[in-house]
């Protein structure tokens, strides 16, 4: 699609752009595929990480897996902004108590200035997957960057 501005010679051409990244992950139990995916998401973001820093714990609560794998990865990317870290070494346990979905755990804070980042912008539900195997669990998800 082309477009120009008014009967100038500004013109703009509206292109297709791929800017994200998939991580697959597959694991014994639901928590171990989450928090798989929350170290391909250090991994997306870095080439080396040291092995340094401080752990913090966390909680996230939602109304489904779908959400609850969104509003887990949203809030490492918020804790990454926050903290001024990068979380790896996850150590996660995910539960259904009633209607609710219950993730727990805790992350290695990396500090930033030790690493050379690329940024992760976002989650997305795009192409998401959550799904129980004969062998586990396999979980795939999209980020923007």
């Amino acid at each position: 699609m082309n477009g120009s501005a008014g009967g100038t010679s500004k013109r703009f051409e509206l292109r297709e752009h791929t800017a994200d990244v998939g991580i697959d992950a597959t694991a014994d139990s639901l928590g171990d595929a989450f928090a798989a995916i929350a170290d391909g998401l250090a991994a997306a973001q870095c080439d080396e990480i040291p092995d340094e820093g401080e752990r913090f714990d966390f909680e996230v609560r939602s109304e489904g897996r779908e959400a609850l794998l969104f509003d887990f990865l949203d809030e490492v990317i918020y804790q990454r902004d926050v903290r001024g870290v990068l979380p790896t070494e996850f150590d996660v346990a995910v539960e259904q108590s009633g209607e609710e979905w219950v993730l727990t755990g805790s992350a290695l804070g990396v500090p930033l200035e030790a690493v050379a980042a690329r940024e992760i912008k976002a989650v997305t539900y795009a192409d998401m997957v959550i799904e129980e195997t004969d062998d586990g669990w396999h979980v795939y998800v999209v980020f923007d960057v």
